[in-house]
């Protein structure tokens, strides 16, 4: 039997998923301050996971974690604030730390983890990175991440992607890789396909990959979430209102089917 749902153990799990460079839940266009817009609209994604990119952990100046924001009280680090009824489990990733708090990637789930770890690839001290790899009870691996702006650097990145995935996911195992990998021009789409035998969802679903950047008029593919080891149902990206004034990415949603 299924541990999660009573089902039985033949019947596949469905899952779905969203990845979201936050960009701080400040308004791109403005610089206002809309966490809870973004809270409203991510939860009717109605996803079992969202892999989150430039969430605010800490910040004690123009502090989001408990002062009125848009009329609504915010009083915990934005992932607490995201997840609160209806993630219940969530990891979180620190990756850049500066005087007044610090941000990076998060991950939240309706599915316990088993594991979590967030593993620093910074290659320079104006930009710290970050690759947060955790196992859930389901058995599903999932990685988020966020690529730096350089070419050497989002290389680099990659080896250490690519290490991390033959070093600690198994050959068997669903996984799962979302984030913003700032890979613009796809320079690292075919190596980390091939490397690590992954497909991308919307190249899978469209041929092409998705536009996500910028959000009032996606141009760039820059964000993905790939897959190995599941079955492809669904994949599209958030674009339009109100994604174009929450943030100057575009969300990308998946669903995928997991044998049990």
């Amino acid at each position: 039997m299924n541990k999660l749902d009573g089902q039985p153990a033949t019947e596949p799990l469905q899952l779905r998923l969203c990845s979201y460079n936050i960009h701080k839940g400040i308004c791109a266009a403005n610089s206002r301050a809309i966490l809870p817009q973004l809270r409203h609209s991510i939860r009717t994604v109605n996803a079992d996971m969202m892999f989150l990119q430039e969430v605010v952990g800490e910040k004690q100046l123009a502090d989001l974690s408990s002062k009125k924001v848009s009329g609504a009280a915010v009083e915990y680090p934005q992932f607490e604030f995201l997840a609160d009824e209806v993630w219940p489990h969530y990891a979180y990733g620190r990756n850049a730390l500066y005087q007044t708090g610090h941000h990076g990637n998060a991950i939240l789930s309706k599915y316990p983890f088993d594991e979590w770890d967030n593993t620093d690839v910074s290659h320079w001290r104006f930009s710290q990175r970050g690759i947060l790899l955790g196992k859930l009870e389901i058995g599903l691996y999932v990685i988020c991440t966020h690529f730096g702006l350089f070419g050497r650097e989002r290389k680099r990145q990659l080896v250490q992607l690519l290490d991390l995935v033959a070093e600690r996911v198994p050959d068997a195992a669903p996984l799962i890789i979302a984030g913003d990998f700032n890979d613009w021009s796809g320079s690292l789409d075919r190596q980390i396909r091939h490397r690590i035998g992954v497909q991308d969802v919307y190249r899978e679903a469209y041929g092409r990959r998705a536009k996500t950047f910028p959000a009032k008029f996606p141009v760039f593919s820059m964000d993905r979430i790939y897959y190995r080891n599941m079955e492809l149902i669904d994949a599209e990206v958030l674009s339009g209102m109100p994604w174009q004034q929450l943030s100057d990415h575009c969300a990308l949603y998946a669903e995928f089917s997991i044998p049990c």
